[in-house]
């Protein structure tokens, strides 16, 4: 049974000193994937899941065009929601960008089945920007697997 969590058994040399980019990860590359998680974190609460969230008309109608009605809507809405606070939470940053990567492939085969395809671009782009996040915060992701691990 390991006593000391994994974080304090690594060396110095992978891992930075708290509130550092991570070894190979330049600043100003740190600093951009930040702006890039914010941008993507306030896109994600306002316009995408306070419609849903709030059951705005609009929101509903077309959730109704999908076919699965209010209780889909608040469901996406807080998906979102809760994606957008993780995305800003450095531990969950990676994780969560994962996690919105897929639920961005359900919205494209959402637009291209339902509406066809008439704002399939949306989540495509969404998707590449969440899939850069998650490739730059996967060390954020092992740091969370290997502490949930050792809390179980």
């Amino acid at each position: 049974m390991q006593l000391t969590p994994p974080s304090a058994a690594r060396s110095a040399s992978t891992v930075a000193a708290a509130g550092e980019p991570r070894a190979g990860l330049s600043r100003r590359t740190d600093i951009a994937v930040r702006t890039l998680q914010i941008v993507l974190a306030l896109f994600l609460a306002i316009p995408s899941a306070g419609p849903k969230i709030i059951g705005h008309s609009v929101a509903a109608e077309s959730f109704d065009e999908i076919g699965f009605g209010d209780w889909f809507m608040y469901l996406t809405g807080g998906l979102e929601l809760a994606g957008a606070v993780a995305l800003v939470v450095p531990i969950l940053s990676g994780a969560s960008a994962i996690a919105l990567v897929g639920l961005m492939i359900g919205a494209f085969i959402t637009q291209v089945t339902v509406f066809d395809g008439q704002n399939a671009l949306t989540p495509v782009i969404l998707l590449v920007l969440f899939a850069v996040v998650a490739w730059v915060r996967r060390q954020k992701t092992v740091e969370l697997v290997a502490l949930v691990r050792w809390r179980v």
